[in-house]
C-alpha cells in the first residue's frame, strides 16, 4: 500500500506566484538561472540556485551557497513572499502542453515506502548528486521542490480531481520559458482528503517518473532525522516528502535522442553496411524522418535521413530491458559498431531531449559539431512501470518527461 498524507504547504500569495515560480534546479545552469532571475528578488532561483547571489564562477557546491539558500528561504517567509497554510491540505497541480492537460495530486509521500521499495525507481542515482540535494534539504529543513511520481489510473481520484478542475484555480498562469499553462487548486474538504488517502492506500506501488536524485535525497534526509530523534514516534513531518503524483496514462514521455561525434574510424558507407547486419536500412531522403513505431530508429547522416528497423532476433520481447529501443540502440549501434560503451562518461556522445525536435539533431550534424544523429521512438509509461516492477534499471538517458514541474508553487517543511 502507498502511504501519503496532506501537509501545511508554504506557498506564494496569489498575486506573487508568477514572480516566485521557476524552472526546476536541474534543467538549467547557474548562468541561465542568473539571467532568468535578472533583478527579480522574488525568484525562487535565489533559493534553489543561490550561487546567483555570488560572483560569477562561484561553485554551486560552495558551503556558503547552501547557507545562502537557507538565508533566502527565511527571508522569503519573513517578507511574506512565501506563507504557510494554517492547516493540512492536498493540492492539485495541472499542466497543459499542446492542448493536453495532466492533473497531479501534491502529497506528502512516505519515507519508509521509498526505503522499502514501495516507491519504485527505474534509474540509477549518483551519490554526489544525492549528497548535493541532501545538503539542500538539510539546510532548509524543507523539500523546496517536488518530485514527480506516477500512479496506476484510478477512476475515483479522476472524478474527484475533475470536480475541482471545474472550479476557479488558486493559481493560473502561462510560464514564460516553456509557454505551458500551469494551474493549482487547494483541497480543503476533509472528506475529499480522506478519499485521496484511502485510494492511495489501495495502491501497491508508486513510481518515480522524474526526479530520482531528489527522491533519494528527500527520503534519506527523512531517514536520518528518524535516527537522530530519540523521541521519534513516526508521526513527525520529516517522515514524509513532497511529491506530485499523476495518473500514468496522462503522462507524456518524449523521445530522448543521441548525437555522436565520429563513426569510430569508418566511412559513411562502412557504417551503413555495418548497420545492415542487425537492421533493415532504408534511405528516406533529405526530409526529416521521425520513427513511426517501436524498434524503428531514424539516422541522420550526410544530409540524409534513414529508417533503421531492428531485425527479428535482435531483441527479446520477454526481457523488459532488452526489448527497449534505448537498449537495442546502445547494444547494436553505439557499443557494437561505434565502440561507445559507457553512455554516462563517453565524450563522443551527447543527448537531445525530444522537446527540441529532430530539427535540432539536423542542426548539430550539419554544423559539423556532430557526425551523425540517432532518433528513438519514445518509451511508454507502461514499459517504465514494468521495469520498475521487475526491479531492473533502465539504460541511461532513456526518458524525457514534458512538461517539467514548475517549482515554487508549494513547499513542504519537515517540522
Amino acid at each position: 500500500m502507498a502511504t501519503i498524507k496532506p501537509f501545511k504547504g508554504i506557498r506564494p500569495p496569489k498575486d506573487l506566484v508568477e514572480k516566485v515560480e521557476s524552472r526546476p534546479y536541474d534543467v538549467l545552469d547557474s548562468e541561465e538561472a542568473r539571467a532568468e532571475a535578472g533583478d527579480n528578488e522574488l525568484s525562487l532561483y535565489h533559493i534553489i540556485k543561490p550561487e546567483i547571489d555570488f560572483p560569477v564562477g562561484t561553485s554551486e557546491y560552495d558551503p556558503r551557497v547552501y547557507e545562502k539558500a537557507a538565508e533566502n528561504f527565511q527571508k522569503f517567509q519573513d517578507k511574506g513572499w512565501l506563507v504557510q497554510d494554517t492547516r493540512d491540505h492536498y493540492y492539485i497541480y495541472a499542466q497543459t502542453m499542446n492542448g493536453k492537460t495532466q492533473y497531479g495530486l501534491v502529497v506528502g509521500a512516505y519515507v519508509d515506502d521509498y526505503m522499502k521499495g514501495n516507491i519504485k525507481k527505474h534509474e540509477l542515482t549518483r551519490r554526489d548528486k544525492e549528497e548535493d540535494r541532501m545538503k539542500h534539504v538539510r539546510v532548509n529543513n524543507a523539500n523546496i521542490e517536488p518530485v514527480f511520481f506516477a500512479y496506476p489510473d484510478n477512476a475515483t481520484l479522476d472524478q474527484l480531481i475533475m470536480r475541482y478542475a471545474a472550479t476557479e484555480p488558486e493559481y493560473d498562469f502561462i510560464a514564460p520559458i516553456d509557454g505551458f499553462r500551469h494551474q493549482f487548486w487547494v483541497i480543503s474538504d476533509d472528506k475529499d482528503m480522506q478519499t485521496i488517502t484511502d485510494e492511495f492506500a489501495k495502491m501497491p506501488s508508486l513510481y518515480i517518473a522524474d526526479g530520482h536524485h531528489r527522491s533519494a535525497a528527500a527520503a534519506l534526509v527523512g531517514a536520518e532525522k528518524q535516527k537522530q530523534n530519540p523521541n521519534h514516534n513516526g508521526t513527525e513531518e520529516y517522515n514524509y516528502f513532497m511529491a506530485v503524483c499523476f495518473q500514468a496514462s496522462q503522462l507524456t514521455i518524449l523521445d530522448y535522442n543521441r548525437v555522436v561525434k565520429d563513426l569510430n574510424g569508418m566511412s559513411s558507407e562502412e557504417f551503413l553496411a555495418a548497420l545492415q547486419v542487425n537492421f533493415e536500412v532504408e534511405d528516406k531522403g533529405t526530409e526529416i524522418y521521425k520513427p513511426q513505431q517501436l524498434h524503428e530508429f531514424s539516422l541522420y547522416l550526410d544530409e540524409h535521413w534513414y529508417s533503421l528497423k531492428a531485425k527479428q532476433g535482435t531483441y527479446d520481447n520477454n526481457d523488459p530491458i532488452g526489448v527497449l529501443d534505448v537498449d537495442i540502440s546502445s547494444r547494436l549501434i553505439l557499443d557494437e559498431i561505434l565502440n561507445i560503451g559507457d553512455l554516462r562518461s563517453s565524450q563522443r556522445i551527447d543527448f537531445v531531449g525530444g522537446l527540441r525536435g529532430l530539427g535540432e539533431l539536423k542542426r548539430r550534424v550539419d554544423s559539423g559539431e556532430m557526425r551523425a544523429a540517432l532518433a528513438l521512438y519514445p518509451v511508454s509509461m507502461q514499459q517504465i512501470m514494468d521495469i520498475a516492477d521487475s526491479g531492473k534499471i533502465m539504460p541511461p538517458k532513456a526518458t524525457w518527461f514534458e512538461p517539467k514541474l514548475r517549482s515554487g508553487l508549494v513547499i513542504h517543511k519537515l517540522s
